[in-house]
C-alpha cells in the first residue's frame, strides 16, 4: 500500500482521501485551515465540504506541509485558479521526484493555461512526474465509496499505468491514456456546459434543449481540444462526455446549481457569495472565450456564456440569440 499526501481538504481532497484510506492506503490531508483541520481532528467529520461522512481512521491531518515528505504520491486538491501560488509558494517541497496527481479542473482565467502548462512553468520540467487523475465523478459518491471510473492520463504511459495499479479498488476504477491535453480540456470545459444546462433549468426550459447543449457543447469541446492537439477520441470517453453526463445532470453540480440560479433572475455576484465552493465554470468560461477568440474558434455556446456572466447579457436573450444563428450542417466545421 501507498502513503499519500493530499493537498486541499474540500469536497474532492476529503472525498479522495477517504476512499484511498478505504482500501488500506497511508494518507495524509493536508489543508491550509488550521481551524478546520482541528475540527476534522476531532471529530472525523469535514462538515462544511463533505457532511455526513466519518473519515477513515487511516487519514492524518496536517496544516504543516513539511510533515508531508517522504509520501509515495502527492496529490494536489487546490482549486485551479489558486495552484499557481500554491506551487509557487511550496516549490521546495514539490522539488522531489515522487509522481504529482492534478486533481483540480479548469483553465487559469487570467492566461487560459493547462494546469500541465502551470506545473511546468512553475515547477520546472515535470512532465515526466505530472499526471491528471480526472472522469465524471462527485465527491459526495466517492466519498461513501460508490463506484466511479476516472482517467489517469500522462505524458508517460509507464507512470499511468503504475497509478492506476496502485490506487484503483473496487470501487475507483481507473483507466489510462497519454493524452493529457483532451483530458485537461474536456474536464474544464464541461463546466461552462453544466453552467448553460444550469441555466435552461433556471428559464424552464425542458429536456430537448438540455440535449442540445450537451451535444452542441460537446462539438465545442472536441473543436477547442482538437486544435490544441488532443486525441478527438478523449472526448468520448470518461472525461469527455462522462463528465460532461454527470457534470449536467446531477444536482450534485456546483456549475448546474449556480446556472439554474443565474437563470432564475439572481446576480453572478449574489450566486457566487451563497454558493460557498467553488464555481469552476465561471473563471473558465473567460479563458475558454479569450483562447477561442485568439485561435479564431468557433465556440458559440461560450461565446453566449461569456457575455451573459462578464457583460451581463440577459440569459433568455442568449438563448434565443443561439437559436436563431444561420443553418449550419451538423457536421460544419465538427473539428476544425
Amino acid at each position: 500500500m501507498s502513503t499519500i499526501a493530499i493537498f486541499g481538504a474540500g469536497s474532492w481532497g476529503t472525498a479522495l482521501a477517504q476512499s484511498f484510506a478505504s482500501y488500506g492506503h497511508q494518507v495524509m490531508l493536508w489543508a491550509r485551515n488550521s481551524k478546520q483541520v482541528d475540527a476534522m481532528q476531532a471529530t472525523r467529520l469535514n462538515a462544511h465540504y463533505l457532511s455526513g461522512i466519518h473519515l477513515h481512521e487511516n487519514i492524518q491531518f496536517l496544516t504543516d506541509i513539511e510533515q508531508t515528505a517522504g509520501a509515495d504520491y502527492s496529490l494536489i486538491a487546490v482549486p485551479t485558479q489558486a495552484q499557481r501560488a500554491f506551487l509557487e509558494a511550496n516549490k521546495a517541497r514539490f522539488s522531489g521526484c515522487e509522481p504529482l496527481i492534478n486533481v483540480a479542473k479548469g483553465l487559469e482565467a487570467d492566461s487560459g493555461k493547462r494546469l500541465s502548462t502551470i506545473y511546468t512553468e512553475v515547477l520546472g520540467d515535470v512532465e515526466g512526474r505530472y499526471v491528471v487523475l480526472y472522469g465524471p465523478s462527485h465527491a459526495e459518491e466517492v466519498g461513501r465509496n460508490m463506484p466511479t471510473a476516472l482517467v489517469a492520463a500522462a505524458k508517460d504511459e509507464g507512470l499511468a499505468a503504475q497509478v492506476q495499479k496502485d490506487l484503483m479498488n473496487e470501487n475507483l476504477r481507473l483507466y489510462t491514456t497519454d493524452d493529457v491535453t483532451g483530458v485537461e480540456l474536456g474536464g474544464a470545459l464541461k463546466n461552462i456546459i453544466a453552467l448553460a444546462i444550469g441555466m435552461t433549468i433556471g428559464l424552464g426550459y425542458g429536456d430537448n434543449a438540455r440535449a442540445a447543449l450537451m451535444t452542441r457543447g460537446l462539438a465545442e469541446i472536441s473543436r477547442l481540444g482538437v486544435k490544441n492537439g488532443a486525441n478527438p477520441l478523449t472526448f468520448l470517453g470518461l472525461t469527455g462526455v462522462g463528465d460532461l453526463i454527470v457534470t449536467c445532470t446531477s444536482s450534485h453540480s456546483r456549475n448546474r446549481t449556480a446556472g439554474v440560479q443565474l437563470g432564475e433572475g439572481r446576480t453572478l455576484e449574489d450566486v457566487l457569495a451563497h454558493m460557498g465552493m467553488v464555481v469552476e465554470g465561471v473563471p473558465t468560461t473567460k479563458a475558454a472565450y479569450e483562447r477561442a477568440q485568439a485561435s479564431g474558434i468557433s465556440m458559440p455556446i461560450v461565446e453566449h456564456m461569456h457575455a451573459v456572466l462578464f457583460d451581463k447579457a440577459d440569459v433568455k436573450e442568449a438563448a434565443f440569440d443561439l437559436m436563431t444563428r444561420s443553418g449550419k450542417s451538423e457536421q460544419e466545421d465538427y473539428l476544425n
